[in-house]
């Protein structure tokens, strides 16, 4: 019954129509140097439509201050929560679609998976797919930054880097051997499009058993779903650059099982088809590093295989 909501869920979603991207102003902002372990980047965002409908793909977590604008989000498995003035993003297992009532204006956060830990501390596995009030995870001093941030007049550099300088001091760094573990996750991601879990075993020395509990614990999900995550991810990285070999295409096009198989998985992990993975309306598929920040941000955490 589940898998039966959440296919027709999906299929929705893909005949939606969405905001046209011409319509969003995005700006990619680099995290400070010593954050970048923590921060895939920092991004602002702005439309001042009154009614934005979009997909958010899969992704790790996001601190986000909503500047203007009210929103609602529907996950895969059919729950829903409205946006917080300061919204933390929890780690999501599929496509999350999005409504605003605009215009629309936020400046948010992407984290690393070792950011997601560091900054705070919660069970991916156990609160994934979900939004949550960032005062209540953060404290008061997260609100008090929302409303500093909402009656400036700086400029979005600047406010990213008052984002920035908010999250650093509140890092809490993960013991060593879970820093490794991350590291062993993301080098095992790297290593192919669909890597084998036993190579993960091998790499990290645990048990399976472990092994299964520590991912689910820091990315929300089991071996095989990351990587199914992160192979559809890529996949539609690959799709939508200009400069896609024939032979690459191939290559991506032959980890699924057929046309089918690739659009089902594309569409559960970034709520749209390869048709529509290069039209007009992707404004938050631009907008995340889950797919074109792979070519622009260069994630350092499961990087596209064989790519410099």
């Amino acid at each position: 019954m589940t898998e039966r909501f959440n296919n027709q869920h999906q299929e929705a979603r893909t005949s939606t129509k969405l905001t046209s991207p011409e319509l969003i102003r995005l700006v990619y902002h680099p995290a400070p140097e010593p954050l970048q372990p923590f921060i895939t980047t920092l991004f602002t965002l702005r439309c001042d439509e009154t009614e934005i409908r979009d997909v958010l793909p899969a992704a790790v977590g996001y601190l986000v201050v909503m500047l203007n604008g009210d929103g609602t989000l529907r996950f895969a498995d059919g729950t829903q929560g409205t946006s917080f003035p300061e919204l933390v993003l929890t780690p999501t297992t599929a496509a999350v679609e999005v409504d605003v009532a605009g215009p629309w204006a936020m400046i948010g956060a992407a984290l690393s998976p070792l950011g997601w830990a560091a900054l705070t501390g919660l069970h991916a596995g156990d609160h994934r797919d979900r939004i949550y009030d960032a005062g209540t995870l953060l404290g008061p001093a997260v609100q008090e930054l929302g409303a500093t941030l909402r009656s400036s007049t700086a400029n979005d550099e600047d406010m990213a880097a008052m984002l920035a300088g908010f999250i650093g001091p509140r890092l809490n760094v993960p013991p060593p051997d879970r820093i490794a573990m991350m590291k062993h996750v993301g080098d095992w991601l790297s290593s192919a499009f669909d890597p084998p879990v036993a190579d993960l075993v091998a790499r990290m020395g645990y048990s399976e058993r472990q092994v299964q509990r520590l991912v689910e614990r820091y990315f929300g999900a089991s071996p095989k779903q990351l990587a199914r995550k992160y192979r559809a991810l890529r996949v539609a990285a690959l799709l939508q650059a200009d400069d896609t070999s024939d032979a690459r295409l191939a290559e991506v096009t032959n980890l699924f099982f057929d046309q089918p198989h690739m659009i089902r998985e594309l569409r559960h992990f970034l709520g749209r088809t390869p048709s529509r993975l290069n039209s007009d309306a992707n404004p938050l598929l631009a907008a995340t590093s889950g797919v074109r920040g792979y070519r622009e941000v260069r994630p350092n955490f499961a990087r596209i295989p064989n790519e410099s």
